[in-house]
């Protein structure tokens, strides 16, 4: 009970600093939220911080459906370390962006990613991942916190960045279903 109570307040606190705008920006349009920090698991994700996340992008419009997830147009793009994200995106239990290109290669290398072995059954056709060390894994009971970078035909040419948290239930589904679809 500690641990989850623990793990509320960090998340709220967490949030609080990415959303709450610079005093010296008061008088300023308020800022957007660290979609990009969110995609690289700064901070660590939680179902607070996605969930808070979540309705920020609402605030942005109408989501595109229609791929994967809910997929946001930001308002300004966001450009780091030579990467340049135009949507946040929702997906399952993951937060993440839309770079431009197919550049899950050039993310890996920036963000220490390695290739994954699966192609989450034909949905990514080039994918890297790193789960986060032990002491930021928030919810390690529950399953693993990843950072990923993923490409996909159905993402027309963009990489999606995510943080991603996947229940140890839906890994084991999911290791079953590839070494059943390799028979």
């Amino acid at each position: 009970m500690l641990n989850c109570q623990k793990i509320r307040i960090l998340a709220a606190a967490s949030i609080t600093a990415m959303l709450v705008p610079n005093s010296s920006l008061a008088a300023g349009p308020a800022a957007q939220p660290d979609f990009f920090g969110a995609a690289l698991c700064e901070p660590a994700y939680s179902f607070g911080l996605a969930t808070q996340l979540y309705e920020e992008a609402e605030k942005l419009g109408r989501p595109d459906t229609s791929v994967l997830g809910a997929i946001y147009a930001l308002p300004t793009p966001i450009e780091r370390e030579g990467l340049t994200a135009r949507a946040a995106v929702f997906a399952g239990t993951s937060i993440g962006v839309l770079l431009d290109g197919e550049v899950a290669e050039q993310a890996a290398q920036r963000y220490h990613l390695v290739r994954e072995n699966n192609h989450l059954l034909g949905a990514s056709k080039r994918g890297f991942s790193r789960e986060l060390p032990d002491d930021r894994q928030a919810m390690k009971d529950l399953g693993i916190i990843s950072i990923v970078a993923r490409e996909s035909g159905a993402l027309h040419r963009k990489t999606l960045l995510a943080c991603e948290f996947v229940s140890h239930e839906d890994r084991k589904a999911l290791q079953s279903l590839e070494v059943e679809k390799g028979r």
